[in-house]
């Protein structure tokens, strides 16, 4: 099971399928998800909670969701190079999706944060498909919670295959 957490933007066009209480029992933990608009058009920003890796999409169709994530993280792990049986595992554990509120303030700081970096990171109104999936590995490669011990430090490329092997191989 992989719990969506929306923030309040988001959460009103999904309504909650779950308490609060509910944790994922992926390697990947709660998978945050906030809609922001870059050029006056919006995106949805999905994070896991554990490796802080980011996904980019259009934010159409915000109420499938739910049906959706799945081929997201599939499509986002194989890009990152992960080995199939990784990813297989990884997906079969997402099933059923919940959707509760958002709760943890350190992710949905770093929402924001992703959020600022995108924009910045997108080329001035002339940017695509192909240009969210380079800002995504642009935001992998970013160190998250750096303000601490560099051991506490998160490397989103670096934490996806480590999370992975931990609990599946």
């Amino acid at each position: 099971m992989v719990v969506l957490r929306a923030t309040r933007k988001v959460l009103r066009l999904l309504p909650p399928s779950t308490a609060d209480e509910v944790s994922s029992d992926t390697a990947l933990g709660d998978w945050y998800v906030n809609r922001f608009v870059v050029d006056r058009r919006p995106l949805l920003l999905i994070v896991s909670s554990t490796s802080l890796l980011a996904i980019l999409t259009h934010a159409r169709d915000v109420r499938n969701l739910s049906l959706r994530v799945q081929s997201l993280v599939t499509a986002r792990l194989m890009r990152l190079g992960i080995a199939q049986q990784l990813i297989d595992a990884e997906v079969a554990a997402m099933h059923p999706v919940h959707i509760a509120p958002a709760r943890d303030r350190s992710v949905l700081g770093s929402l924001v944060e992703f959020a600022k970096d995108t924009s910045f990171l997108l080329p001035i109104r002339d940017w695509d498909d192909l240009s969210l999936l380079d800002v995504e590995d642009q935001l992998a490669q970013t160190p998250w919670r750096a303000s601490g011990r560099f051991q506490d430090t998160i490397f989103p490329y670096r934490a996806v295959p480590r999370l992975l092997q931990g609990k599946w191989a």
